[in-house]
């Protein structure tokens, strides 16, 4: 019975990192969707309130990953926030 109860636990724990594994898997690299991850950005709703140059800083992030990220960002209707 306790090896159940562990095992629901674990079963939920790998859900959760399976989905936050997937945010944009096919889109960017691994690296930089876990430059995301780390900075808790999960949705390109979350994404668009950061400005280009804020995410070339992260790890894994150069002008070509930026350049897919908005184009996918554009065709989901999204756009990263404006620098003032």
């Amino acid at each position: 019975m306790i090896n159940l109860i562990i095992m629901a636990g674990f079963k939920n724990q790998t859900k959760d990192t399976h989905q936050e594994c997937c945010f944009l898997k096919g889109i960017l690299a691994i690296s930089a969707r876990r430059a995301l991850q780390k900075e808790k950005i999960d949705s390109l709703e979350k994404l668009s309130d950061y400005t280009e140059k804020e995410i070339l800083q992260f790890h894994g992030f150069g002008r070509n990953t930026v350049e897919k990220l908005k184009i996918y960002m554009k065709e989901n209707d999204f756009a990263f926030r404006f620098e003032a």
